[in-house]
């Protein structure tokens, strides 16, 4: 179910963006949605999005959320596409 929530999360092109902007640093919600021409609501709607599927963590620091890449499952997906570079 894990890999099923971050594929469907992958399949958007802002998600994939957000993404990209968060390999370079971790970013507050803020610094998230001045990159886009979309509202907060829609951007905090894809941050929870990714959250739940895995690919971002947050965390709270004093007003802000920093929000950043959860490598761990990156990697898992990595993982699971590079079994079919295999040969047997």
């Amino acid at each position: 179910m894990p890999l099923n929530l971050a594929f469907k999360a992958l399949n958007d092109p802002t998600r994939r963006e957000i993404l990209e902007l968060l390999k370079k640093r971790d970013l507050t919600a803020g610094e998230i949605v001045e990159k886009f021409n979309i509202s907060g609501p829609s951007i905090s709607h894809h941050l929870e999005l990714l959250k739940r599927a895995g690919l971002i963590e947050s965390e709270k620091q004093g007003q802000f959320v920093l929000y950043t890449l959860n490598t761990t499952m990156l990697d898992e997906i990595m993982n699971w596409i590079m079994q079919f570079n295999k040969k047997k």
